[in-house]
């Protein structure tokens, strides 16, 4: 925090308000995570993004104006990964000149304790649509290339179970910690059937895919918006 606060202060005497989130902030960092930093500013150089080192640590800061974290934060609602939102609201204030530091991450944690949209009837059937596709590519493969589906096929659906259930998804390592968080044993069978070579992943998928009607493939249909 000392270093995250002193690194603002430094860069942008400025700055309205500043927010240090992510592991660090979380309290589950490791010896490779960096400080992602949040600051917030009238005008330019925000918004902008940057990656640098400071006393020894990588950081990630993030410069905006309270437009543009209104922005990212509504593409992260269309995207239902509330990278933004999290970044500001589940975080530590460093600094708050106007009282707008603690304003937006109260906001921001109440945006992210509300949860995303539900899926459109559009939007489930094509997850199940291409979850359907990817399970029989991976019926008859084997070595390399039964886990570049396998790797594909338990994110889309991880993402089925957490948004079918209203809960906020994510990427990589941020998917893994909201699907466990939501449901720990169906986490753990995701990822045996990933690592086996029998069909367990797909016992597991067709559980998940159970919830929302199952399979699908005949009758699918998408109208293209133009």
């Amino acid at each position: 925090m000392d270093v995250a606060r002193q690194l603002v202060q430094e860069l942008y005497p400025d700055a309205r308000a500043a927010w240090l989130g992510g592991s660090v902030a979380r309290g589950d960092a490791s010896s490779t995570s960096d400080l992602d930093i949040t600051v917030l500013l009238d005008g330019p150089p925000a918004p902008m993004r940057k990656s640098m080192e400071y006393a020894g640590w990588p950081v990630e800061l993030f410069v905006h104006t309270e437009k543009s974290l209104r922005y990212f934060a509504d593409k992260d609602q269309e995207r239902r990964q509330p990278t933004m939102m999290r970044l500001v609201g589940e975080s530590v204030v460093l600094l708050d000149t106007d009282g707008c530091g603690a304003r937006l991450q109260q906001e921001y944690l109440a945006e992210v304790a509300a949860g995303p949209k539900p899926l459109s009837v559009d939007e489930l059937d094509l997850l199940r649509y291409t979850i359907t596709n990817l399970i029989d590519d991976l019926s008859d493969a084997s070595g390399d290339v039964r886990l570049a589906i396998a790797s594909v096929l338990w994110q889309d659906a991880a993402r089925l179970l957490l948004t079918g259930a209203g809960r906020w998804s994510g990427t990589g390592k941020g998917l893994l910690r909201e699907v466990s968080a939501y449901d720990s044993a169906q986490a753990a069978a995701l990822m045996d059937g990933v690592r086996a070579e029998d069909d367990r992943l797909i016992v597991a998928v067709d559980h998940i895919l159970a919830r929302y009607g199952g399979r699908l493939f005949a009758g699918f249909e998408l109208t293209a918006k133009l």
